[in-house]
């Protein structure tokens, strides 16, 4: 079994130093084999901001989690600072974080594909450009067929509150349904720092097979939304002939974290549709 961390919006900057706390006691107990940083890592995107970032996510590794994938989100771009903003718009991110902007991470059991949906010109949207549709459908279509597919985004594919529709990715239809027939299987992300899992055939009904989007919260900042505490999510992926997925959302109460919501994915390969249980 592979179990993935993802944590999201973390806004280094306006990290809550109880909630950083309770995070790494979490893993110190439970660990990981993925850490994944699904963007909004900073609050600005200021060089002391990533550092905290980076030490963080080193002191999260010792713990003895081996691969960690991390993409921008649009809080990792320089807002104010126009001529870095757009001549070295990840400049501070990859002093920190290395080059890679769209990580991946195969093994037997699952693909993750991670997607830069940022750009200098947008201020906070996401869009999936041609040319990422096509490649990561590829790179899709190139896994294994028993392999559980999960592309990562920072910006989300499908909204639970109609307030959020206007925070959907851009080209989100096109990119699902190409995926879809690809043999996509799971989205992932944050942004609104609302966690949530839902099938998307309901918001897409002409998608050729199911894909759920897994949505992370605000893992560590005091930017929550609503009544939403700090949460993040773990995903046990299961082996064997047919794909399963155990989505765990752990919210922060009384200075720890606790299993707020569990979700049981199980995909039938009799069928290749997705049934929760």
């Amino acid at each position: 079994m592979t179990t993935l961390l993802q944590i999201s919006d973390t806004h280094f900057g306006t990290e809550q130093p109880a909630v950083v706390a309770a995070l790494e006691a979490h893993v110190r107990e439970h660990g990981a084999d993925v850490l994944i940083l699904s963007g909004d890592i900073t609050q600005r995107a200021r060089r002391e901001q990533f550092a905290a970032a980076k030490t963080f996510v080193e002191r999260l590794e010792s713990y003895g989690i081996p691969r960690t994938l991390v993409i921008p989100g649009n809080h990792d771009l320089p807002l104010y600072n126009l001529f870095t903003r757009f001549l070295m718009p990840y400049g501070n991110y990859r002093r920190h974080f290395g080059q890679e902007l769209e990580p991946s991470f195969e093994n037997d059991e699952l693909l993750l594909v991670g997607l830069n949906t940022t750009a200098p010109q947008r201020h906070k949207d996401g869009a999936v450009s041609a040319e990422q549709i096509e490649r990561v459908a590829e790179r899709l279509r190139r896994a294994g067929p028993g392999k559980l597919r999960i592309v990562i985004a920072h910006q989300p594919f499908g909204a639970l509150e109609l307030s959020d529709l206007s925070n959907l990715q851009h080209n989100a239809d096109h990119a699902l349904a190409t995926w879809a027939d690809a043999g996509l299987d799971l989205v992932m992300g944050g942004h609104i720092h609302l966690p949530y899992v839902l099938p998307l055939s309901r918001q897409y009904p002409t998608l050729p097979r199911e894909v759920w989007i897994v949505q992370a919260g605000t893992a560590l900042s005091s930017r929550v939304r609503g009544t939403s505490p700090n949460s993040f999510n773990r995903l046990l992926v299961g082996e064997g002939a047919e794909k399963t997925v155990d989505v765990e959302r752990w919210d922060f109460q009384d200075d720890r974290f606790v299993v707020g919501e569990r979700h049981e994915l199980r995909w039938h390969a009799a069928q290749d549709a997705l049934a929760e249980t």
